[in-house]
C-alpha cells in the first residue's frame, strides 16, 4: 500500500475536541488506510473491515464530530437540504480509489434514496494526501464549485480512468471543460487563487484534526466511518441516525408543549 505524502498545506494539530475524541475519531484513519488505492486499479472491491453499526443508536456516535456539519445553504460543494435531519461528511482525494468506487457505486443511490427525500445532506470536504496532483484536482474541485459545477467536476475526476490520467493542471482544466465549467479563463485564476489553497487548507485540517490520516472517511451525525464500506453499512448508519433525530425532535417537542402547558396554568 502506498504511503500518503506529505501534504504541501495544512497541517495535523489535532481539534480541541478532548483526547477521548480525539482517539476514537482516530479509529477513522487506522481503520481506512487498507481502503486508499492510490496507485491501484485492480483491486474492484474494498478490502477494509465492514464498519459495525450497533443497535444501539448512541454507540459510537461523538457529538463533538456530528458539530463539524457546517448547514450552510450556500456551500456549493455540498447537496441536500441544510436542515436535514442526517449529515454525511465526507473526507476525500480525487487520486483515492477508493473514493472513486464509492462516488461511481454508492453515492449516486444514497443521493437518491435519501436526499432527494430530505433524509440526508452530504457535505464534501477536499482531503488531498497524495501531493501536487491531488492539491491540484481539490483545488479545481473547489473551483468548479464556485461557477456551481462542482458535483459534475466531481463525476468527471471519478469516472473510470481519470486518475490514471493524472491531474496536472491541464487535465484540471480538461476537466472542468467536461463538467461544464462556462468561463475557464475564471476557473484557471480561481485554481491558484488563495480563496481556493485556504478553503482547501481549512479541510485538510478539519481531517487531520479528527484524526482521519487516509481516504475516504466519513461522519454520519456524528459517527466515524471508514473506508468505502458496502452500501448497508452507510444505510444502516443513515437510517439509524435519522430515527434518532426523530426520536430527538419529538423528545424536544414533548418537552415545549408541557412547558407551554405549565406557563399556561400560571
Amino acid at each position: 500500500m502506498p504511503t500518503p505524502k506529505k501534504s504541501t498545506s495544512g497541517s495535523k494539530k489535532p481539534l480541541a475536541y478532548g483526547a477521548v475524541i480525539v482517539v476514537a475519531a482516530g479509529l477513522l484513519g487506522f481503520a481506512s488506510y487498507r481502503a486508499t488505492a492510490p496507485d491501484s486499479s485492480s483491486a474492484n472491491t474494498s478490502t477494509s473491515p465492514a464498519a459495525e453499526v450497533s443497535a444501539d443508536p448512541q454507540a459510537g456516535i461523538y457529538p463533538e464530530l456530528a458539530k463539524l456539519a457546517r448547514r450552510d445553504a450556500d456551500d456549493k460543494l455540498a447537496v441536500g437540504r441544510a436542515d436535514a435531519p442526517v449529515v454525511l461528511i465526507e473526507y476525500a482525494d480525487f487520486k483515492c480509489g477508493y473514493c472513486g468506487k464509492f462516488a461511481r457505486d454508492t453515492e449516486p443511490e444514497l443521493i437518491k434514496e435519501y436526499v432527494e427525500d430530505g433524509t440526508l445532506r452530504i457535505e464534501w470536504r477536499n482531503f488531498p494526501i497524495f501531493g501536487e496532483e491531488s492539491e491540484n484536482a481539490a483545488r479545481g474541485a473547489w473551483a468548479a464549485g464556485q461557477q456551481d459545477r462542482f458535483w459534475e467536476f466531481h463525476a468527471a475526476a471519478y469516472a473510470e480512468g481519470a486518475k490514471e490520467k493524472g491531474f496536472a493542471k491541464d487535465r484540471v482544466k480538461a476537466l472542468a471543460q467536461e463538467a461544464g465549467v462556462k468561463d475557464l479563463a475564471r476557473f484557471m485564476k480561481d485554481l491558484d487563487g488563495e480563496a481556493a489553497r485556504a478553503a482547501v487548507a481549512k479541510d485538510q485540517e478539519q481531517a487531520y484534526g479528527i484524526g482521519a490520516t487516509s481516504t475516504p472517511s466519513f461522519l454520519i451525525n456524528g459517527r466515524p466511518i471508514a473506508g468505502a464500506q458496502p452500501k448497508e453499512t452507510f444505510t444502516q448508519a443513515i437510517e439509524t441516525a435519522a430515527e434518532q433525530a426523530k426520536t430527538t425532535a419529538g423528545a424536544g417537542a414533548t418537552e415545549d408543549k408541557a412547558e407551554s402547558s405549565e406557563d399556561s396554568a400560571k
